[in-house]
């Protein structure tokens, strides 16, 4: 019984597809409507995704941010430079021939404008210390060289130089009221640091009038205890008042606000499309079984059960919807998948460049997307195909 069903379903599904070419425009328009949903469903996410990507790969497990206590970013946080050296000499931070491998950091929001569009943009500018490159250990120049100490020298990250104006080697920048000369381009294994402009910390502080003040501190731990050790060690001096937190906690904390406004706006206007898309595919299958009433009747007729034809009504509807998940999914990867832009970072109110990340579980849920679809466009035109008198249906011209 289950085989004579099955042998039903692939037999009536098989002339189904094969009557597809005569009804090409209404396929036609199905494929497109689930193509484009499937496109701007992946797009968006591979937004989110790229942007999350970008942010964590940053951070990393062995390193530290102390910050001060009830901060949430390093805007509204502010270390003492006293407090960085006594920081420097707690437990849990590793040292180097006796000295501590910290990097106190200040950072500052310069307006830059977008080469694309020539418009203002907020672009970062962090002031280091020379034990930052040991700190930030994926840090690379690969054009140029490292700025030196005492001087109004800038390295600019890889990703700013793509998005944002007059930033190239060589070159000389205005901010505000100071003339900074760029002399290297870095790279920081795809992380957030390559959105950022660095230079010496005690210029930044005395251009910008910050004292001799910092806002976070980055520290490399000793031991994989080592956080537990410089945790337990701050709060037992009352004198601190200090937060610490892993750096991939802390820049995957930083990155969910705007991922999350992301995906609120996604996945609305994905479902609000995928509403339209289920419509045309709706219409789509009503037209391929109104056309072939007779045929369907002739079927049933002739010993075709009812169930077997509904389900190939709606494996045809699956079959389109799948075609036209796998096109949009190929278009977006094609031209979305590395692709790169900078958006503000609301942590930081600055910008932040990424690439587009088109994952493999994105196009997943892509296709996954468009069955969804398919089944929903698909399962009303089956019940009709079922329901079809058989007598009537037979006489119809």
């Amino acid at each position: 019984m289950l085989f004579n069903s099955l042998t039903q379903i692939f037999i009536i599904t098989m002339m189904n597809l094969r009557n597809i070419p005569q009804r090409l425009g209404t396929s036609a328009v199905a494929i497109f409507g689930v193509a484009c949903v499937v496109g701007v469903f992946i797009s968006v996410l591979s937004m989110a995704a790229g942007f999350e990507r970008t942010m964590r790969s940053a951070g990393s497990s062995d390193t530290a941010i102390v910050m001060r206590a009830g901060a949430t970013s390093e805007m509204s946080s502010g270390l003492s430079y006293e407090t960085t050296q006594l920081v420097a000499g707690l437990p849990g931070v590793a040292k180097d021939n006796g000295v501590a491998i910290t990097s106190a950091e200040l950072f500052v929001v310069v307006d830059i404008a977008k080469r694309s569009t020539n418009s203002s943009a907020n672009v970062p500018l962090r002031g280091v210390q020379p034990e930052a490159f040991k700190v930030h250990r994926t840090f690379n120049i690969i054009q140029g060289r490292n700025f030196e100490p005492g001087k109004n020298e800038l390295i600019v990250g890889r990703g700013a130089q793509k998005q944002f104006a007059n930033l190239d080697v060589g070159s000389k920048i205005k901010l505000g009221q100071t003339e900074w000369s760029i002399v290297g381009l870095f790279e920081s294994g795809g992380g957030v640091a390559e959105s950022e402009l660095w230079c010496d910390a005690k210029i930044l502080q005395a251009v910008y009038r910050r004292g001799n003040s910092y806002q976070i501190m980055r520290v490399l731990l000793s031991t994989s205890s080592g956080l537990q050790e410089l945790k337990a060690a701050i709060a037992a001096d009352p004198k601190f008042n200090l937060d610490v937190k892993l750096e991939s906690e802390y820049l995957a904390a930083q990155s969910e606000p705007l991922s999350k406004f992301i995906k609120i706006v996604g996945y609305p206007l994905a479902i609000l499309m995928a509403i339209g898309a289920a419509f045309g595919a709706i219409n789509t299958m009503y037209t391929s079984v109104s056309t072939r009433t007779r045929e369907i009747a002739t079927l049933r007729a002739i010993g075709f059960g009812a169930l077997p034809v509904a389900i190939s009504t709606l494996v045809e509807s699956l079959m389109l919807s799948f075609v036209g998940g796998i096109i949009g999914s190929v278009i977006v990867y094609v031209i979305f998948n590395g692709y790169t832009v900078s958006t503000l970072n609301f942590a930081s109110f600055s910008q932040v460049v990424f690439d587009f990340a088109v994952t493999p579980q994105l196009l997943v849920q892509g296709v996954i997307f468009a069955a969804v679809i398919g089944f929903v466009g698909g399962v009303f035109p089956a019940f009709r195909a079922v329901r079809l008198p058989v007598a009537a249906a037979l006489r119809e011209v």
